[in-house]
């Protein structure tokens, strides 16, 4: 990595990398130890709020669903505690760990890659919450109402343990709003000659084919919730090739 003139050693390298990970740590930490500490409101109002029939999705649908939640396990409520409020604090620390990964790459970069790197980590945040936001409203209720109403004889009944929803729910939002982070990923490889912009309009039609699968995949319920979600994800996958960097 170069620093202005200033040519830094592997140990310079290695020195700066470990107050990258020290600084994001200690963010990730503290904010998970906030967290921790608000145990209602971020289970009750947040992470348990999909399973109750008020939640906004199934009003606006008409959807009736009360999920009960049992725990099977004794110590499994105080870990799962422990790893939501990790999870939420990653999710709160992320520009933060961005803007720290940005610091320690941006002297190695020369001042046309500068721009469009940084303009893609900016976005990479914004990116990522929206594909939460798309997981939490949408991909998490329509999966609950799926897997809850499906039956493979009117003999079992569904009795979802803690440990069960937790895995779904964290799952589908995070996976969501990886798949979010697409177009930033994009623009970084373009603007190294990775990607280029007729590489992507070549594979349009592929891409359309994984985008459905991926959807069907996420959602597995019926052919319009499938859609509902590939559209956003086709409209990401066009925005990728408008950022792209032109051929020379």
């Amino acid at each position: 990595m170069v620093n202005n003139s200033v040519e830094m050693s592997f140990w310079d390298h290695l020195d700066v990398l470990r107050g990258v990970l020290f600084r994001s740590a200690s963010m990730l930490i503290a904010l998970s130890l906030i967290l921790f500490c608000f145990k209602s409101f971020l289970f009750d109002d947040i992470v348990l709020a999909p399973t109750k029939s008020d939640f906004y999705l199934y009003r606006w649908l008409g959807i009736s669903l009360d999920m009960p939640i049992i725990n099977i396990d004794i110590s499994a409520q105080f870990f799962i505690h422990l790893k939501v409020a990790v999870a939420f604090g990653f999710i709160l620390a992320f520009p933060y760990i961005i803007f720290e990964i940005w610091k320690f790459i941006a002297p190695a970069l020369y001042e046309n890659e500068k721009r469009t790197v940084k303009a893609a980590f900016s976005m990479a945040s914004v990116l990522f919450y929206m594909g939460l936001a798309v997981g939490y409203f949408f991909v998490v209720p329509v999966c609950l109402n799926f897997f809850i109403h499906y039956s493979v004889s009117s003999d079992v009944v569904n009795r979802i343990s803690l440990n069960s929803y937790i895995s779904l729910f964290m799952s589908m939002v995070l996976l969501t709003g990886i798949l979010f982070e697409f177009p930033s990923v994009i623009a970084i490889l373009s603007r190294f000659g990775i990607v280029t912009r007729k590489m992507l309009r070549k594979f349009r039609k592929y891409a359309f084919c994984v985008i459905l699968i991926v959807a069907a995949a996420v959602t597995p319920t019926d052919p319009f919730s499938m859609f509902v979600l590939a559209l956003p994800l086709y409209g990401l996958y066009e925005m990728s090739v408008l950022i792209c960097k032109k051929e020379i």
